[in-house]
């Protein structure tokens, strides 16, 4: 009797006193030029199935007709098709890429939305979003362009809220897990340019300079060295006839082949912080030069860090991507 009372007294305080409370998650995508933006969908997804986020809203960067009806399709399958989806008006990348037609006849993977111009703007959905939630509770993944933020900083006051975006941003929004730049973590200069800086570029400048809270950013050497299992892929998806993460990635580039990870480390960031899957910098200032290379300095008081990852990081984090990208939908959850 004396073990089993240890043995509960024991069980129970290693039960947290209080549940963590979900990180409530907009997702801003270019969803269409790369796989890794659906995997990055697809972890958030089994991430609030989790109870670890709340996803509020997607929000699109990508101006094509089929972006939003592929996000849709994608949160319809997860069982979450009420998620409002926002897409960009007048953006870069008009091209239908690799596997956005795989949503064009509605059947395999049905959605509601039929094209993105049905959609509501993006800035407008990121005020009423925003507008909506407690003060300084809201995390931004951003793994697109940075039109849609740079936009949304320009806003008026209007019916959803009076304050102006950058007041609203301020007011509402926590953090930002960014995949933008190249960095070095000897304090060196990566001069790669990367994608999601050049495609916007003045949106990208707008972006580092004027967004009023912190930013952690992921840049392109982070999501290089950590790639996608090709077994996972070839193994892990088998619970459903079709599925639009494997297809996507299969469309993207045939199998076998692992593909970095870019999108997917800040979404990890973003909802498990603390977790130890990557490092961080000190504090400082990113700063986007004129041909897109992104150039950190330290300051104390600075409101921007990127992420490290070191071989032993790699390894957890690829078990992580691999294990809730392919975990089967809860339909019905909230």
């Amino acid at each position: 009797m004396k073990l089993c009372m240890a043995l509960i007294t024991l069980a129970l305080a290693s039960v947290p006193a209080t549940a963590a409370e979900p990180v409530r998650l907009i997702f801003d995508t270019d969803i269409g030029n790369d796989v890794d933006d659906v995997l990055a969908l697809g972890m958030i997804h089994s991430l609030q199935s989790r109870g670890a986020c709340e996803l509020l809203a997607v929000t699109v960067t990508k101006d094509h007709e089929l972006a939003g009806p592929f996000v849709d399709a994608v949160n319809t399958f997860y069982g979450r098709p009420k998620i409002p989806v926002g897409v960009v008006r007048n953006g870069a990348t008009r091209e239908e890429g690799k596997f956005l037609g795989m949503v064009r006849d509605g059947n395999t993977y049905p959605h509601a939305l039929k094209k993105s111009s049905d959609a509501p703007d993006a800035v407008a959905l990121l005020r009423k979003v925003l507008a909506a939630q407690p003060d300084g509770s809201v995390v931004i993944v951003q793994v697109g362009f940075a039109t849609n933020l740079a936009r949304l900083l320009d806003t008026p006051a209007d019916d959803m809220s009076p304050l102006t975006g950058k007041e609203l941003v301020a007011k509402k929004v926590k953090l930002v897990s960014a995949m933008f730049g190249a960095y070095r973590s000897d304090g060196g200069l990566n001069t790669h340019r990367e994608y999601n800086v050049i495609e916007d570029l003045p949106a990208a400048k707008k972006f580092v300079t004027e967004w009023p809270t912190p930013i952690v950013f992921s840049g392109f050497e982070v999501g290089q060295a950590i790639t996608f299992p090709a077994v996972s892929i070839e193994k892990d998806f088998g619970y459903a006839k079709n599925h639009p993460l494997p297809e996507a990635y299969r469309r993207y580039s045939p199998p076998p082949h692992e593909r970095p990870c870019w999108d997917l480390t800040s979404v990890l960031y973003a909802v498990y912080p603390d977790r130890g899957y990557f490092g961080i910098s000190a504090a400082g200032k990113v700063t986007v030069e004129e041909k897109g290379i992104t150039r950190f300095a330290p300051i104390a008081d600075g409101k921007h860090r990127y992420l490290t990852v070191s071989k032993e990081q790699i390894i957890r984090c690829r078990e992580a991507f691999s294990l809730l990208a392919s975990q089967p939908p809860t339909h019905g959850s909230k």
